[in-house]
């Protein structure tokens, strides 16, 4: 049985994946596939793909796109969810900022450069008319609990993560949620190793197509927003605004959206060069 191994951040975006494993879908057609959680975010399965930890990954389409550009041995093939992600921009409870303006040249905490948290506070600066060469200041906390303890310890000021994996340390009084900052594209894409599209791209097909099947049907099982309420500690209510505005995609990212990204990551500055199409999106 063939083993391939898959990265993701250990959130409710992708509880798919976890039907498709607990059901045995996957095995069911042959493929042992090993779910690799990544609580260090997109930077964390990049260098993942880049060491051959992972085969594939369910990530960030602005940071995959930065680092195949970058020279990672990956592409795209498929988007995974078609909406939005909504950031939330947090401070601690106790911090003295209120307005978003009052953060420019503050600490921003940072799972990992290159990482989603990492590129968002380059939008969010834009957004908002800073320098961006002058006006950010990173602090590199690894993942969620990193970006606690920073700003419960004073070691950053603000700290963008998805808005729903944070609610419930807003609810807790740990952070404040100050502001929002949704991506300007589809949020997650499903990338994989240049090895594993040219070796085995009957078992990659295979798998985008049991995961589409479960992401289509999704939002309809039964008690849904109950499962996912318990499963990730959030609050039922928050669970269903989530599930209302995140859509699901089957199909494959197309050129507009990779070319609205690297436009906006050299405008950043973020990218030396804009790589083709056919170097970033492979087609099964």
């Amino acid at each position: 049985m063939k083993t391939i191994r898959i990265g993701g951040v250990p959130e409710h975006f992708n509880y798919a994946w976890y039907l498709g494993l607990k059901n045995n879908f996957f095995k069911d057609k042959g493929i042992n596939l090993r779910w690799v959680d990544c609580p260090g975010g997109t930077g964390e399965m990049t260098e993942a793909l880049r060491t051959n930890s992972i085969d594939m990954a369910v990530v960030l389409t602005e940071g995959i796109v930065k680092a195949i550009s970058d020279g990672l041995s990956s592409k795209i093939v498929q988007t995974y969810v078609e909406s939005p992600l909504i950031w939330g921009i947090h401070v601690a409870n106790n911090a003295p900022y209120q307005t978003l303006s009052e953060l420019k040249n503050t600490q921003a905490a940072i799972s990992r450069l290159g990482s989603g948290s990492h590129l968002m506070a380059y939008i969010n600066a834009q957004q908002l008319g800073w320098n961006t060469e002058q006006d950010l200041k990173f602090k590199i906390i690894k993942n969620l609990e990193g970006g606690v303890r920073a700003l419960s310890n004073g070691d950053a000021d603000y700290f963008l993560w998805e808005k729903f994996t944070t609610k419930p340390f807003v609810d807790e009084g740990v952070f404040r949620r100050i502001g929002e900052c949704p991506t300007p594209w589809p949020c997650f894409v499903i990338a994989a190793r240049d090895e594993l599209i040219n070796s085995d791209s009957s078992s990659l097909k295979t798998i985008l197509e049991i995961i589409n099947t479960i992401t289509k049907k999704f939002k309809t099982i039964p008690e849904i927003d109950q499962i996912i309420s318990k499963r990730y500690e959030q609050k039922k209510p928050d669970v269903q605004q989530w599930l209302s505005q995140t859509e699901w995609s089957q199909h494959k990212i197309d050129k507009k959206t990779i070319e609205i990204v690297q436009n906006k990551l050299m405008a950043l500055d973020l990218l030396s060069k804009k790589a083709p199409f056919s170097e970033l999106v492979h087609t099964l």
